[in-house]
């Protein structure tokens, strides 16, 4: 029996994971660069890209970042913002004046200057319903009501949710900004928004700018990632299981880097008085992007 014993207490031990091979380092921007960065939503230019802006800004590159939608779906921000359990459409539509306001203040202190900074101001949460089902009529959201852009300040007020008019809008500010690099969100990651999003960069950049290194960035790869959740800064970023075939690469981060990411996510306040621990979990040593094919 003692022999048991012992065998027993070996199996129940805890194993030693397999080293992991690093991730190969990403290449950095140069001052010849314009790197624009595709956001679904005001916090993902954050969460994914806040490090590869601050390299960009102190190698001298030109920096922009374009938001797709200004993340006025989210009803249980809309609860607290708002203090009610049946946020109204116009409630809704404040949460985006926020979450929009919340997406400059944090893009300002990642040092992309306000006229780089663009919002379409899209419908959250149905942008696949747009880009794979275009309306001959516009869209009316689920969420705030409206047909159209209903933001002032974004590069096209009044334009119908239509996939026409989403593309051309995230077309000219392509042509505008004129990007070396673009860093939008994977096909892989599970929010529609995200996956629709990197779609449509790749496939107008495929179109227009074939010349352009386009990097893919993931949020949404499940409950178990990055784990664990918190603010674990030490800690390096891995690739998600549901993407880990991708052809991942690393960009370090120092600890002024590290440092400037956390505070550019504490402007995203609405996001992080729900789910800090989340965004806190992408804080990390590295950030980590992938190659388009």
């Amino acid at each position: 029996m003692p022999g048991l014993a012992v065998a027993l207490i070996l199996a129940a031990a805890p194993v030693a994971a397999a080293p992991r091979a690093p991730l190969p380092p990403m290449r950095l921007p140069s001052a010849s660069d314009r790197v624009l960065v595709i956001a679904p939503h005001p916090d993902d230019e954050t969460l994914c890209c806040a490090g590869y802006l601050q390299w960009a800004v102190r190698a001298g590159a030109s920096v922009g970042v374009v938001w797709i939608t200004a993340g006025d779906s989210f009803e249980i921000d809309a609860m607290l913002t708002e203090r009610t359990l049946r946020p109204r459409p116009v409630g809704l539509e404040r949460l985006g004046l926020r979450r929009i306001a919340e997406g400059h203040a944090a893009a300002d202190l990642l040092g992309v200057p306000r006229a780089n900074q663009f919002m379409l101001g899209f419908p959250d949460r149905d942008l696949a319903a747009l880009l794979d089902h275009p309306q001959a009529t516009a869209l009316r959201s689920r969420y705030t009501g409206a047909s159209a852009v209903p933001y002032s300040d974004a590069l096209r007020p009044g334009d119908p949710y239509t996939g026409a008019t989403l593309r051309a809008n995230l077309q000219e500010v392509i042509d505008r900004f004129a990007p070396t690099i673009v860093l939008a969100p994977s096909l892989l990651d599970r929010h529609s928004d995200h996956s629709s999003s990197g779609a449509l960069a790749l496939e107008l950049l495929r179109a227009r700018r074939p010349g352009t290194a386009l990097y893919f960035w993931i949020v949404h790869a499940g409950l178990d990632w990055p784990a664990p959740h918190g603010l674990h800064r030490n800690r390096a970023l891995w690739p998600p299981r549901r993407a880990a075939a991708l052809a991942w690469q690393q960009l370090p981060l120092d600890a002024a880097q590290e440092a400037g990411k956390i505070i550019a996510l504490r402007e995203h306040r609405t996001q992080m008085e729900v789910m800090s621990r989340f965004l806190n979990a992408f804080v990390r040593a590295n950030e980590i992007y992938a190659p388009a094919p």
